[in-house]
Order: C-alpha cells, then sequence, then structure tokens
C-alpha cells in the first residue's frame, strides 16, 4: 500500500514540472512573439455617396459643321473665328459664274422643251381632225382601207409624240431645278445662332465639293451657351450610371471652381468596337453629362466628372485603409476518407470512398478564393473578422456584415494590415500623428 502512495506521489509530481514546464515555455514564447504598432478608428455612421471618375472633354451641346456642297473658289467669307452670328446670316459665297451659266442653259433647254411640246400638242390636235374626217370617208365607202388606216397610224403617232415631248419637259424641269438648287449653294447661311468656334478656310481659297466624296469643312458653328463634357467610362462602371444622375465636373481651366451637371446620354456601343480581342486598350464607353453652369468655356476643354451612382445613409463605414483580403478558410470535411481518397484537407483528388463527393469538389473549389478582412483589437491582440462589403466612397467602405458600432479597427500602417497581421498577433496602439513600425519584442 505505502508503495503505490510512493508511486502516485512520483506521478503527481512529474505531472506538476510538466505543467510548470509548459507554462514557462507558453509564457517565454508570448514574450518572443512580435508586437506590431498600429493605427486604430471606432467603427461609426456615416452617409456615403459611390462615384464614378472619368476624363474627358467640354464640348457645345450643338455644334454644326458646314462643308462645301459645291466645287469652286471662295469670293465672299465675311466672318472670322469667335464672331457670333444668327441663324440665317451669309458666311460664305462661292464664285457663281459656272453654275450661273448652267442655269441658264438648263432654263433654255426648258423652254425649248416646252415649245416642242406644245408644237406636239397641235400636231395631235391636227392629227385627231384628220383622222375623224378619215374615217367618216371609209365610213362612206369614199376612201380605200389604207387611206384610213395611215391617218390612224398619224393620230397613234402624234400622241406618242405628245408623250415623249411632256417627258422631255419633265427632264429638263429637273435639269433646271438642280441647277438653281446648285446656284443657290454657293451661297451659305448659318444653319444655327451660335459661335464660330472654327474657321477651316480663308477668301479666295479653292473648295471642292460632296458630288462624289465629303466636301471640304469651311467652319464649325456651335452653340456656346449650351455646354456637355463628354467622358469615357469603362465597361466595369458604365453598368452603374443612368440618365438623370448627378455630376461633380472639373475643368482644368478653371481650377479652384467645381462645376454640377447631369448624365444625358450613356453609349450602347463601345467607341473601340472594332478593336481586336486581344487588344490591350480598355473597353470604353462615351457619356454625356450636361453642364448646368454658364461659364466662358471653349470646346477641347479637359474635363474630370465624378457621377455620383449609389448611396447609402447612416451605414455602418470603415476607412478603405483597413479593408484587406485573406484566403477563404476550406469547410473541413465529415468523417475519414477510405480507399484512394485524400484526408479532409480538400488538397487531393476526390476519393471513391469520399462520404460527400459534392463537399470534396467545393474545397476543391474554394482553395484559391479570398474574402474581404477587417482587424478588431482586443484586449491587446487583433482578430481577423470577415466582412461584407457594400458601396465605396473617396474615403470609406459600407460594411454590410461582419462588424458592429464602436468596435475598433486597425487602420494602419499599410505593411501591417496587409501583410504581417494576423488572427490573434499582439499590437500597440499608437497615436495617428506616430508612424507605426513593424512587429518587434
Amino acid at each position: 500500500m505505502e508503495r503505490k502512495r510512493r508511486v502516485w506521489r512520483w506521478v503527481a509530481l512529474g505531472g506538476g514540472v510538466l505543467l510548470l514546464a509548459g507554462g514557462l515555455g507558453l509564457w517565454l514564447w508570448m514574450r518572443r512573439a512580435p508586437v506590431y504598432e498600429v493605427q486604430t478608428q471606432k467603427v461609426t455612421r456615416r452617409d456615403l455617396t459611390e462615384v464614378v471618375v472619368a476624363n474627358g472633354r467640354i464640348q457645345p451641346v450643338v455644334q454644326v459643321k458646314i462643308s462645301a456642297e459645291v466645287s469652286g473658289e471662295i469670293v465672299e467669307l465675311p466672318v472670322k473665328e469667335g464672331q457670333s452670328v444668327r441663324q440665317g446670316d451669309l458666311v460664305a459665297r462661292i464664285k457663281p459664274d459656272v453654275y450661273l451659266a448652267n442655269r441658264r442653259s438648263a432654263e433654255a433647254s426648258y423652254q425649248a422643251a416646252c415649245s416642242a411640246r406644245d408644237q406636239a400638242e397641235a400636231n395631235l390636235r391636227k392629227a385627231e381632225v384628220e383622222f375623224r374626217r378619215q374615217e367618216e370617208l371609209y365610213r362612206a365607202r369614199l376612201i380605200s382601207e389604207s387611206a384610213f388606216l395611215e391617218a390612224q397610224t398619224a393620230l397613234e403617232v402624234a400622241r406618242a409624240q405628245v408623250e415623249h415631248a411632256r417627258h422631255q419637259v419633265e427632264v429638263a424641269r429637273a435639269s433646271l431645278a438642280r441647277a438653281e438648287e446648285e446656284l443657290a449653294k454657293t451661297t451659305i447661311y448659318a444653319p444655327i445662332s451660335g459661335t464660330i468656334s472654327r474657321l477651316s478656310v480663308e477668301r479666295g481659297e479653292r473648295v471642292a465639293g460632296n458630288t462624289m466624296m465629303a466636301g471640304t469643312e469651311l467652319m464649325t458653328i456651335a452653340d456656346l451657351d449650351n455646354m456637355e463634357a463628354r467622358v469615357e467610362v469603362g465597361e466595369t462602371d458604365v453598368v452603374l450610371l443612368r440618365p438623370g444622375q448627378r455630376a461633380r465636373l472639373e475643368v482644368d481651366a478653371f481650377p479652384d471652381r467645381v462645376f454640377t451637371g447631369y448624365v444625358t446620354e450613356i453609349a450602347n456601343s463601345s467607341r473601340n468596337l472594332n478593336q481586336p480581342l486581344g487588344s490591350q486598350e480598355a473597353t470604353k464607353f462615351e457619356v454625356r453629362i450636361r453642364v448646368q453652369e454658364k461659364e466662358a468655356f471653349r470646346p477641347g476643354m479637359s474635363v474630370t466628372a465624378e457621377i455620383e451612382t449609389r448611396y447609402r445613409t447612416n451605414v455602418l463605414a470603415v476607412p478603405l485603409a483597413s479593408v484587406t483580403t485573406r484566403s477563404a478558410e476550406p469547410a473541413r470535411g465529415t468523417g475519414a476518407t477510405e480507399g484512394r481518397g485524400e484526408d479532409s484537407s480538400g488538397d487531393g483528388p476526390v476519393g471513391v470512398g469520399d462520404p460527400d463527393p459534392g463537399a470534396a469538389r467545393r474545397r476543391n473549389r474554394d482553395a484559391g478564393r479570398t474574402q474581404s478582412v477587417v482587424f478588431v483589437v482586443e484586449n491587446g491582440r487583433v482578430r481577423m473578422v470577415p466582412v461584407q462589403l457594400g458601396i465605396s466612397d473617396a474615403d470609406y467602405w459600407e460594411i454590410v456584415e461582419g462588424l458592429t458600432e464602436g468596435q475598433e479597427v486597425v487602420t494602419g500602417g499599410y505593411k501591417a494590415i496587409h501583410r504581417e497581421l494576423t488572427d490573434g498577433a499582439r499590437v500597440r496602439v499608437v497615436p495617428k500623428g506616430k508612424a507605426p513600425r513593424g512587429g518587434g519584442g
């Protein structure tokens, strides 16, 4: 009996020594574990506005390019670049001599065709009278059948000549109208009221018409009282846009001002629709934003637009810098595998003895996925918390799920959040004015 008690006494003593050694080892390990200096911020409620940022140019809502429709020399150019004009004002004249001659010739041809028509109609009336006389004589058996048929043929010929003459009159009338139209095109008037934003020709210069190709561009008239921003938006952002959405506009020429506008048009097709599939050029869509303020804008000025797409009020939010990504934890297996199956880590192929082949496939599928996380500070350590994100603005992420108001999250430094911190890591919170250092003793 005494021997048994001595054995248990030694067992208890040995266990105590082992427990003491383990505790001492744990304490020494914790003393050697690095402590990371971090900055933090409380989870608070905020109003967030998500924006799409795009660059482009200021352009008039309405601008008209005027091109020559007939060829010739510019003999009159009463406008200059930057000049204001009203609809109907004379802006250019092309030498009309050739077109005047063409009109006179076409008018003479028309008059001749009318005379020929009148003569043919007179001949028809004469042939009709002669045919009726010959018909009466034929019925009275006073002329031969051949004489009657000859009169009938003459009548049909006269009718055909009248139809031909009338057709020629229509042809001549069309030629005269075309000649008059070409003559009228030598005098060019302003189609809209606005400003000559670009003048491309000089007086005395010869220009080409648009008979076979586009005519020479003479000038551009723009309505500078109504301007818009034409910006290019990427394919991932354009799906967030809708007509009527508000926008803030910054024009490089006015660095101290912010203008406002609203989306009016969103292109249905990409501007680089025909680029090859392997092209490195980003796919862009043109979006038009009407500028609400009146200012001395000039076509082509550079502009940056921030288009407001989504709004959230009184939502939980954390700084953008506090959110990072980590590999998602794979689902654990249920039970041991048999035969050719691998263990429940999900790293190997699915074996014939896997009790849940579907779960194994999901483990393999999820192995490379990442999740958004933040690090919550609790009692000198951080806890890695997966979060579901909503919208973001320039500074904050909306937290849909995972955090509660008032929790303290790590916001810096960058290296600690994205590379060093792990679940349970020791941290020391430093003031915002002090740059955090890496892990130390």
